[in-house]
């Protein structure tokens, strides 16, 4: 699909269309928009995270869209769609949040609601520290503060969850053969064991599947954990917007007790817990994360101290 600003309607009822961003790399974009669409309707931007793509949003992009929110959700850059830079360089987190950045100047606005999942919430992390100017409202799905990460990561509980993030980093080529085995058994073992009904996970194979894929999802740990052992990590800065942590207590990969992140950096923030759902709780309880979601983002704006 050609770079386009007159989105394509596919069968699967939404808009899609390909958005160059910063003259870096070109995103494959997906959105929802409400009845009546102008200027004045807010922007909200869902990141995903590994190793989905955009189709995890789905339940929230038409729960945006009906609430009268313009909802986007692309396919970050290594996933599915969207270009696929070569080199460990390309995946350092400030590039990832200087794409979200990008895009929503291309989509022509200064300011969005910013949504992210997983590795999507550590580049929304990022963002709002980096560019707080382009974030209005910042809403985490089970990922914590970086901060707390390190902190979890110093424990042998946290450690022992977060085994893969290691795996990923063998040389050879030897993780993306491991996930691609026996028709991607591993990944379908992920989701699979997190109560997804294989119809839902064949899309995430599917998406993993595009010439690329495995080996950019997995250079995003690969440039976060290269740059923590040289002692090169990001330094913390204060977010100064409202901030929404919705944890589902039943993952497996994040304890709960990360969840609430350090007040001195995120001083405005509210942590709701759903202990049913998964890691994936915006699929595992998709309407109390809608509730909660838009609720949020129709509060009204305070002022920023």
């Amino acid at each position: 699909m050609n770079e386009s600003k007159t989105p394509e309607q596919r069968a699967d009822g939404f808009l899609h269309r390909r958005v160059a961003v910063n003259g870096d790399v070109t995103l494959h974009v997906v959105e929802a928009r409400p009845a009546v669409m102008n200027d004045a309707v807010p922007l909200v931007i869902f990141i995903h995270g590994f190793p989905e793509f955009w189709w995890s949003w789905r339940h929230q992009l038409r729960a945006f869209a009906g609430a009268g929110f313009w909802a986007i959700a692309p396919d970050m850059r290594g996933y599915n769609e969207s270009d696929k830079p070569d080199g460990v360089e390309a995946y350092h987190v400030e590039r990832l949040a200087d794409d979200v950045a990008g895009l929503i100047r291309a989509l022509g606005r200064t300011t969005a609601i910013v949504v992210g999942h997983d590795w999507g919430a550590v580049v929304a992390w990022t963002l709002a520290q980096n560019s707080p100017e382009v974030v209005s409202r910042l809403a985490i799905l089970n990922v914590p503060h970086p901060l707390q990460m390190i902190r979890g990561l110093k424990t042998i509980k946290q450690l022992k969850k977060s085994w893969y993030m290691f795996f990923f980093q063998l040389p050879f080529g030897l993780p993306e053969r491991a996930l691609e085995a026996a028709n991607y058994a591993a990944l379908r073992w992920a989701f699979a064991a997190d109560g997804f009904p294989t119809s839902e996970i064949e899309p995430y194979v599917d998406a993993m599947r595009q010439p690329g894929a495995v080996t950019g999802a997995m250079n995003y740990y690969r440039a976060a954990l290269r740059r923590g052992a040289l002692g090169r990590s990001p330094r913390t800065k204060r977010i100064d917007c409202p901030v929404l942590v919705i944890w589902g207590d039943q993952d497996r990969h994040l304890g709960k007790e990360l969840a609430t992140p350090p007040a001195r950096f995120v001083p405005h923030a509210r942590v709701e817990h759903i202990p049913e759902a998964t890691h994936w709780v915006q699929n595992s309880a998709p309407e109390r994360v809608n509730e909660l979601l838009v609720a949020f983002a129709r509060e009204p704006q305070r002022e920023q101290q």
